[in-house]
C-alpha cells in the first residue's frame, strides 16, 4: 500500500514537471517578441520625445527630429540605459551624404548620427522615416534663422537579455 501512494506521488510529480516544462518553453521567444515589439513602439515615439522633437514649446511638429539635439545627446553616459536599447542610429537619407559620422563641426555634409551604442548582442532594428531639422541662419539679414529640414531614418536596435 506505500508502495502504491508513493508511485502514484511520484507520478503526478513527474506530470507537474513536464505540465511546467512544456508551458516555461516559449518564454524565452515571448521575451524577444516583446523586446521586439518594444522597439517598434520605441521607434514611433522618440522623434516626438522631448530629447528629440524639432520646435518650440508652442509648436508641435510630428516625427521631426533636432538635429542639434541628437548630435548633443550623442553616447552620453547618463543617458546610456534612459532607453533601455543597445542602439540608436539617425541616418540621413535625402541628401545623401554617405556615412560620414556628425559632429556640429560638418552638419552640412554628414550622413550618420549614433545616438546611442552599446557593444551588446542584439535582436533585430526597427526603423522609421523622420524629418531632420537644423536651424540655419538666413542670407538675407531681414529673415533671421529658418528650419532647414531633410529625410531621415531612425533606426533602433534592441538588446537580446535573454542568455541563450
Amino acid at each position: 500500500m506505500a508502495f502504491m501512494l508513493m508511485a502514484i506521488t511520484l507520478f503526478f510529480v513527474l506530470v507537474g514537471v513536464v505540465v511546467l516544462v512544456i508551458s516555461l518553453s516559449g518564454l524565452k521567444q515571448t521575451s524577444k517578441n516583446l523586446e521586439e515589439q518594444n522597439a517598434e513602439l520605441l521607434v514611433t515615439n522618440l522623434a516626438d520625445s522631448p530629447e528629440f522633437a524639432c520646435g518650440g514649446s508652442y509648436i508641435a511638429k510630428t516625427n521631426c527630429i533636432d538635429l542639434d539635439k541628437a548630435i548633443l545627446l550623442g553616447n552620453r553616459l547618463d543617458y546610456q540605459d534612459f532607453w533601455g536599447v543597445a542602439k540608436i542610429e539617425i541616418r540621413r537619407i535625402f541628401p545623401d551624404n554617405g556615412n560620414t559620422e556628425c559632429t556640429l563641426q560638418n552638419l552640412d555634409s554628414c550622413g550618420v548620427i549614433t545616438v546611442l551604442s552599446k557593444n551588446v548582442k542584439t535582436l533585430p532594428s526597427s526603423s522609421n522615416y523622420v524629418t531632420l531639422c537644423m536651424k540655419e541662419n538666413s542670407s538675407l539679414g531681414y529673415l533671421g534663422f529658418y528650419d532647414k529640414c531633410d529625410i531621415g531614418l531612425l533606426t533602433i536596435t534592441p538588446e537580446d537579455k535573454t542568455n541563450a
